[in-house]
């Protein structure tokens, strides 16, 4: 397994990011595999005057984050987030730099994703975050940051989170 290493799983909503994450962390802690995991969205659930505060926000409290469990010694993240972007990409990169970065996008069917956003996002907002999923997913195919993709439709979560695993060379 790498040294110094990010795994980032990016997709658009409704893709298992979240989902996946936690699974591969248990896999991970199952085999005694030091490493750190953050849903980095968590790390940026304010709402400030701009999008770029907000954003800007979650990317000090990502480094300042990061810092702590390297400073324990964590030389390994999985990190959760739909990457819009190489400036975002690069936000990213300098609060955890790494020399081994791999960054992996989950995919489903339309139906799917916002069927899934639909059931979980049950307030105000379910109209617009139901919407997202296309937008979403348009701009992630429009950047395409990633190294490889993963259909996570009709799979059960663990084979999804080993397969990441193995292709990202953590296993």
């Amino acid at each position: 397994m790498p040294q110094d290493a990010l795994l980032i799983i990016t997709g658009s909503m409704g893709s298992g990011k979240s989902t996946v994450l936690a699974e591969a962390s248990d896999i991970l802690t199952v085999r005694n595999i030091p490493h750190a995991s953050i849903d980095l969205d968590a790390l940026g659930n304010a709402h400030l005057a701009s999008p770029v505060q907000n954003n800007d926000l979650m990317y000090r409290n990502l480094r300042s984050v990061w810092n702590n469990y390297a400073d324990a010694g964590l030389t390994r993240l999985l990190l959760a987030r739909a990457m819009e972007g190489p400036k975002e990409l690069e936000c990213c990169l300098q609060a955890v730099p790494a020399s081994n970065v791999v960054i992996c996008r989950l995919t489903a069917s339309m139906e799917t994703m916002q069927d899934r956003v639909r059931g979980r996002e049950i307030g105000a907002l379910q109209t617009s975050f139901v919407a997202r999923v296309t937008e979403l997913n348009a701009i992630l195919d429009n950047a395409h940051l990633e190294h490889f993709s993963l259909e996570n439709e009709n799979r059960s979560v663990t084979d999804v989170a080993q397969e990441l695993l193995v292709r990202a060379g953590w296993l």
